[in-house]
């Protein structure tokens, strides 16, 4: 089960990373662009950490506010998430 999730988060972050790569690549081309809610929907769903790096890596996006706030807190929202919930799966010790 715990490779099936790291499966999926691996996936789910490469997928935003392309997104963000994608967009640029659109925006460049003056092409059909990626809706914005479409990154922060990736990012929710546990692509946060590519979408970020997308981000700096392409320099896109990197303009908006929403998006150098957002996808961050998004990020540190699961990383909360995460500590929260492997604190009550593993027992504290003593």
């Amino acid at each position: 089960m715990l490779q099936v999730l790291i499966l999926y988060v691996i996936v789910m972050n490469i997928f935003g990373f392309y997104m963000m790569w994608s967009d640029k690549r659109k925006a460049r081309r003056d092409a059909w662009r990626t809706p914005e809610r479409n990154f922060f929907i990736v990012s929710l769903l546990g692509g946060s950490i590519g979408c970020w790096a997308g981000m700096y890596v392409f320099h896109h996006k990197t303009q908006h506010i929403k998006f150098t706030v957002g996808i961050p807190v998004i990020l540190l929202l699961q990383i909360s998430v995460l500590l929260w919930i492997v604190s009550k799966i593993v027992p504290a010790v003593a």
